[in-house]
């Protein structure tokens, strides 16, 4: 299953070409162009750029998860760091991880030797380390060097009936959506981006609209849910299972409320089931995207997923297919949208 291979394999902002290389090999068949820019996006151009006239439209998705990177090494071979993107230091005690081929396990004091009252608080980057079993800084050196990587190492497998865990749904689930569709033929000038640095700045999405130059842009997103235990439904932001989240705002954009409500209205009249985005917390690529140039008129579609920027998230399968059917919905309904 290709999302479970994207799911497996490791790629942070700056670091996605395991990511990118199997893109290429996944979509070579069925574009007529592949490229990668200077930032590390790819660009899937799916037919020649003069085949069809009307709007130019980019769809989206980027390639990044969030991961943590070695800043030192001590003495006794444990090493420190610091993260890649957004992640909450609560949930890293104990997670096993993987730095180049060597396994770790990220340590802290032991419960029985912290005091009480530091059993009251929460650690913090500076009180963890990893321990990749190494006996001194020059041992842990022969393995691992300042600057490299840790990832999570979460297997993505089915949980209960329709359900998936794994990590990097952010946004790998997108990359997936976005790649299943443009092995599709579909009638219109159709570029898709698979982007970089989106988890450290939305960087990736900044050269690709200014390369691409589009006319019209879907981002597609794995995005937050809150929808569990102890959070008022009002908290929820998106609920698994219950179709697509539609973004109507976020910290980086404030979407055409005319053309979602078209985005709606198509989905309504087409059965498709969607919930709204209800946070305006986070962002995605479509705030970079739309202030691009003379401005691009944005829409982000995502799959709603828990736990999200840990070391195992969890979503919907049935989220995804309706997903992939609004998402081309849309595209083949360009000529009613008004933007």
């Amino acid at each position: 299953m290709l999302l479970k291979t994207l799911t497996e394999l490791n790629g942070t902002s700056g670091d996605e070409k395991e990511i990118r290389n199997l893109l290429k090999d996944e979509l070579e068949p069925y574009v007529h162009s592949l490229t990668t820019d200077k930032i590390g996006n790819l660009i899937a151009q799916k037919y020649p750029h003069d085949q069809y006239e009307g709007p130019k439209v980019m769809v989206t998705a980027h390639m990044d998860e969030v991961a943590l990177m070695i800043t030192s090494i001590s003495p006794d071979g444990f090493l420190k760091f610091k993260p890649v993107g957004g992640i909450d230091s609560r949930i890293l005690v104990s997670k096993a991880v993987k730095i180049n081929s060597s396994l770790g396990v990220i340590g802290a004091k032991a419960i029985h030797l912290q005091k009480p009252r530091e059993r009251q608080q929460a650690l913090n980057f500076e009180q963890l380390y990893i321990d990749i079993g190494a006996k001194s800084k020059e041992d842990a050196e022969k393995q691992v060097k300042i600057g490299d990587y840790a990832y999570f190492l979460t297997e993505t497998e089915t949980l209960g009936q329709g359900f998936l865990k794994g990590k990097a749904f952010d946004d790998r689930v997108g990359c997936y959506v976005l790649a299943e569709l443009m092995k599709k033929d579909l009638p219109l000038n159709l570029v898709g981006a698979f982007t970089v640095q989106e988890e450290v700045g939305l960087r990736g999405a900044s050269i690709a609209a200014f390369n691409v130059q589009p006319d019209f842009a879907i981002v597609i997103e794995g995005t937050i849910s809150a929808h569990m235990l102890h959070v008022d439904e009002e908290g929820w932001v998106t609920e698994p299972g219950k179709g697509p989240a539609i973004s109507i705002m976020d910290r980086e954009t404030l979407y055409n409320p005319k053309l979602v409500q078209q985005v709606i209205s198509l989905a309504e009249k087409n059965g498709v089931p969607y919930q709204l985005r209800r946070s305006n917390s986070g962002g995605n690529d479509a705030g970079r995207i739309h202030l691009s140039g003379g401005g691009v008129p944005t829409i982000t579609i995502s799959v709603p997923c828990r736990y999200i920027h840990s070391s195992a998230s969890v979503l919907s399968e049935k989220d995804i297919e309706d997903t992939q059917r609004l998402v081309e919905l849309v595209l083949t309904s360009l000529d009613e949208l008004k933007y």
